[in-house]
């Protein structure tokens, strides 16, 4: 069973499924045949090596722990703290507060919270990234923190937050944007991305 093919659950427009994209045979989430895989009902989920995974981060670190290559936390303890505070940053502080679940329940003032809410989490990060970032959010290789920095600036993208105060996450953002791996895992070149969104 080990051997199986992995599976990666998710949305084209999930930016937790962004994450960890391997390939995807998703966005499904909501069917009662998902709730056996993640009883949440969110995505990504993961099938591999036997298991089941929920949780990007959770199925990054396993990636990491088992297929460290490219190597997405640093090996200096000092640099692997601050690759794991940026991510936590992203995917517990901001993401949540704009995920698709409470949007539903803001109604029409959905697009004014998750403004503010992004803006309020982009104003740290630029703080904590003007001390971290060489080329990437910390130094000059690429980490666990990239892969949650290039979805959420997505979704500010799509919500029409200003990036204006945010050159540090602007200057990132582009550089990772223009990296193979981050252009075949974009939303717009997904199998399940509807037509009008393809690139």
């Amino acid at each position: 069973m080990a051997s199986e093919k992995p599976i990666l659950y998710g949305y084209f427009r999930s930016s937790c499924s962004w994450r960890v994209r391997l390939l995807n045979d998703g966005g499904q989430q909501f069917s009662p045949e998902f709730k056996e895989v993640n009883p949440m009902r969110q995505v990504p989920a993961l099938k591999i090596d036997g298991i089941t995974l929920s949780q990007s981060l959770a199925i990054i670190h396993y990636l990491e722990d088992t297929r460290p290559n490219p190597r997405l936390l640093p090996q200096d303890p000092k640099k692997r703290a601050q690759v794991r505070m940026i991510a936590d940053h992203i995917a517990s502080g901001i993401q949540p507060l704009q995920n698709l679940r409470v949007l539903k329940e803001m109604g029409e003032k959905k697009k004014e919270w998750a403004q503010n809410c992004i803006s309020s989490g982009f104003q740290a990060l630029e703080q904590i990234l003007q001390h971290t970032a060489g080329r990437y959010c910390v130094g000059d290789e690429v980490s666990m923190a990239d892969l949650c920095l290039v979805p959420q600036v997505a979704n500010a993208e799509r919500f029409e937050v200003d990036m204006g105060p945010y050159p540090t996450i602007s200057r990132i953002n582009k550089a990772l944007l223009e990296l193979e791996a981050f252009k075949v895992s974009h939303p717009s070149r997904q199998p399940d991305t509807p037509a009008e969104l393809r690139a």
